[in-house]
């Protein structure tokens, strides 16, 4: 479904809008069929229709063909590169001109980067161009490894997205693997949120863009709201023909080829963040109401007016606190009259005020409310709560009210992605939704095997009673690593709790940094140093996904970078790939959890019964005791994970649906 062959899929991808086209899937699922077949892909996930055996017999014959390379000039590399672009302009991507490809690549940027592609990278490459996520080991060298596939594509003719996490790694790839693209004639394109409408143009007009998974799709819904319903091939011909305005505003090229970094997270985490354009409204309600909304739900108790459901972060109104909404004068208090608007947002200023928490679930700063990214930690500065939701919390801190905002468009990243002609991927942590990715997106999870044997330790973990304890333990050891002279990454689960540490430290005169959201400018001179000897560094989840922290000299002989895990995540790929961040590339580290019954993770989804029992447990302290409080809070977590993938289905149902209707209207989704 996802896979059309190389050479029809470089046939259809060529064209762009200014051809008169935009490329791009149709997923509207009509079937019965279809929709079984899916199902039945989601069973199924594991056949192993393409083991690692080809992909070494692959890298083989790059190697062989790259021999030759080695003894040519730049003048002579360059007609290679000349006539094998022409090679796959008409003939498309068949294995024989992508080996080539590989190994030309591969030798210019040993020439142009000082990097040569070891035989992991050209596997995980190969993978990701045929349409499959490679799953590498983190510190494998996936940047990298992705230039192979991208630059491939380009030469072809096809228009290429990398799609990166953050804005961070945009920029930094851009730049670093910028040289090797301009080697092989490819221009290449930085895609950031600041940049106006027309530098955007000229950065997905490049043979290769860089752009994070968030830019891409709501530059795509300004597209589709550009082209609204009427953008069949057909109609963009005509209008190209007749020098449309229209066409000469689109932002995009059309959905070609993406190569998705940190897949999991981009399409697994983020799989359920409705992405919604919206403009600002022409009325809001005034603050006055809000802040009176507020104090009505502060007078409402829990248990008798409202039930919290912490897991799922809903508010539900029992029929005494319905009865005590209704007793308040209609319109005299400046709520609104109808029961029903008056009931949905005080549920909203219940939320603000019980599920929604300063420096956990957003920052304050310069008297703006900014968003964080629950899976990274990071700011996320252009995105807001809706239905007064943010508003509510705006009035909650005290800060100025921003405009409401209306919809005018809306998409998944579900959606989104299966729209690709093409789809490739790699991350450290996809084998746990593997089955999910291949369900959803036909992306076969490919294991790439390491370069090294991994020398990674992990210590016994230490689980205690409480939230005290666990500082104290935290603090012990860290101090005792860094007494060894080995730097040490401390990953928390918030703001919060990286300042309450980072107080802790202070006490205990240990020096340190602290990398978290209020940080961000400063992420890459914290990241550069975090390796150094006796360099202690207290950070959030953004220390995580695709961040590579050097060894200073010296300290792999010291015994490497050691992690501790100060809490578990609701999804254990999150806290794979923090303890991800030592032992790379065969170097030595060593990573320990250090928990407690009373973090998120327990308050929120453990049984209180199971809860009291574990404290017993671990009140004994001992390597055994750790062990098994460990392994009944990864089954928690696993039972977490569970309901967000139901969710997540949800949601693709749901999504269908109504793509299908609006599709039987006539308007955008």
């Amino acid at each position: 479904m996802f896979s059309p062959s190389p050479a029809a899929a470089a046939a259809a991808m060529r064209p762009g809008p200014i051809a008169g086209r935009y490329p791009e899937r149709n997923d509207l699922e009509s079937s019965l069929l279809g929709r079984s077949f899916d199902a039945l892909k989601g069973k199924l996930p594991r056949l192993p229709l393409h083991g690692q055996a080809g992909l070494r017999e692959v890298a083989a014959a790059i190697q062989s063909e790259g021999e030759p390379l080695v003894a040519l000039s730049d003048e002579e590399l360059e007609k290679r590169v000349a006539d094998l672009r022409r090679e796959l302009h008409g003939n498309g991507l068949s294995d024989p001109l992508c080996i080539r490809a590989f190994a030309l690549i591969r030798e210019l940027a040993e020439r142009t980067l000082g990097l040569r592609h070891y035989d992991s990278q050209l596997m995980a490459g190969w993978a990701i161009l045929q349409g499959k996520l490679a799953e590498m080991e983190t510190g494998e060298g996936k940047t990298l490894a992705a230039t192979l596939a991208a630059a491939t594509a380009a030469l072809a003719g096809i228009p290429t997205h990398v799609i990166t996490a953050n804005e961070y790694l945009v920029e930094r790839d851009a730049r670093t693997m910028g040289p090797l693209y301009r080697a092989l004639g490819l221009s290449v394109g930085a895609v950031t949120q600041e940049l106006d409408p027309e530098r955007k143009r000229t950065g997905y007009a490049c043979d290769i863009a860089y752009a994070t998974n968030k830019q891409v799709a709501f530059d795509y819904l300004r597209d589709r709201l550009l082209l609204g319903n009427n953008r069949g091939p057909l109609r963009l011909r005509l209008e190209s023909a007749g020098g449309g305005d229209r066409l000469s505003r689109l932002l995009l090229r059309g959905l070609c080829f993406a190569v998705v970094d940190e897949a999991d997270s981009v399409l697994i985490d983020e799989a359920r963040t409705p992405l919604i354009l919206t403009r600002e409204a022409e009325c809001g309600a005034e603050k006055a109401v809000y802040e009176q909304t507020l104090e009505l739900a502060r007078r409402l108790e829990e248990g008798r007016d409202f039930l919290l459901d912490r897991s799922g972060r809903e508010v539900r109104l029992t029929q005494e606190g319905q009865r005590k909404l209704a007793a308040f004068r209609p319109g005299g208090d400046g709520l609104p009259s109808q029961p029903r608007h008056r009931e949905e947002l005080v549920r909203q200023a219940l939320q603000a005020l019980h599920l929604l928490h300063r420096d956990r679930d957003y920052l304050v700063l310069e008297g703006q409310i900014l968003i964080l990214d629950p899976h990274t930690g990071r700011r996320m500065p252009d995105r807001s709560w809706g239905r007064g939701l943010h508003q509510l919390v705006e009035a909650k801190e005290a800060c100025t009210l921003t405009q409401a905002r209306e919809p005018l468009g809306r998409l998944t990243y579900q959606r989104f992605f299966r729209r690709y002609l093409r789809l490739g991927g790699m991350t450290g942590t996809a084998r746990e939704v593997g089955s999910e990715l291949w369900s959803i997106y036909g992306l076969r999870v490919q294991p790439i095997p390491l370069r090294r044997p991994s020398r990674r330790r992990e210590l016994p973990p230490l689980v205690r009673p409480g939230s005290e304890e666990k500082w104290v333990a935290v603090v012990a050891a860290i101090d005792e690593i860094r007494r060894q002279e080995r730097p040490v990454l401390i990953g928390t689960a918030s703001v919060a709790d990286s300042e309450l540490l980072s107080g802790r430290l202070t006490a205990a005169r240990i020096p340190h940094r602290v990398l978290n959201a209020r940080q961000d400018l400063q992420e890459a001179e914290i990241i550069a140093a975090a390796g150094n000897r006796g360099q202690v560094t207290v950070a959030t989840n953004m220390a995580g996904r695709g961040t590579d922290i050097p060894l200073a000299a010296g300290v792999a002989e010291l015994g490497g970078l050691h992690i501790v895990a100060a809490c578990l995540n609701e999804a254990g790929r999150i806290d794979r790939q923090l303890s991800g961040r030592c032992a790379r590339q065969g170097d030595p580290g060593s990573h320990q959890f250090i928990l407690s019954l009373e973090d998120e993770l327990m308050l929120r989804h453990g049984p209180p019964r199971l809860i009291r029992w574990l404290r017993r447990l671990a009140g004994g302290g001992g390597p055994w005791q750790g062990r098994l409080c460990l392994l009944v809070m990864r089954q928690i977590q696993k039972g977490v994970e569970r309901r967000h993938r139901e969710a997540r289905r949800a949601l693709l149902q749901f999504d269908r649906q109504t793509g299908r209707m609006l599709a039987f209207s006539g308007h955008l989704e």
